[in-house]
């Protein structure tokens, strides 16, 4: 076989590493999370963890409210300045009036619960992630939505 075939990337690999790419653009002082929806092989939107559009993010203010009240990871999201990833990438789509029903969604951390109903109702029937999070609530309602979690290697 032809040796630069052997080097291409397979389409997960390919995808995570322009998810990484995404998470590299967030605002966030404490986890940075990137997320690409992807169908038929086409990336559709994409989105990263960070202040709404016209809001200073933590970056910007050089501070994060959960960090100072030393909030663990997965709690307290409502005071939380930024949207996640998953959010912002399925706002995408809304607003560009892009259909992601049916699509893929690919993650550097497994979705919270918050953005686990928003995959749910987006019709998203796929999630690939790469880094785990501290929510069960958000793993129940994904099986029990028949929604199926892929964890990738790094």
């Amino acid at each position: 076989m032809n040796e630069r075939l052997q080097k291409r990337p397979s389409w997960d690999e390919y995808f995570v590493s322009i998810t990484k790419t995404v998470a590299s653009r967030s605002t966030c002082l404490r986890r940075k999370v990137g997320a690409i929806i992807v169908k038929d092989k086409r990336i559709l939107t994409t989105g990263y963890n960070g202040a709404p559009r016209g809001v200073k993010s933590c970056l910007e203010i050089g501070r994060c409210l959960r960090e100072e009240l030393q909030v663990p990871s997965g709690q307290r999201h409502e005071i939380c300045r930024a949207l996640h990833a998953e959010q912002n990438s399925i706002i995408q789509a809304a607003y560009h009036g892009v259909q992601i029903a049916g699509s893929s969604i690919y993650s550097t951390t497994q979705p919270c619960v918050l953005c686990a109903k928003m995959i749910i109702n987006a019709g998203i029937q796929k999630i690939y992630y790469y880094e785990e999070y501290p929510d069960q609530l958000s793993l129940d309602l994904l099986k029990e939505a028949g929604i199926e979690l892929i964890k990738l290697d790094k």
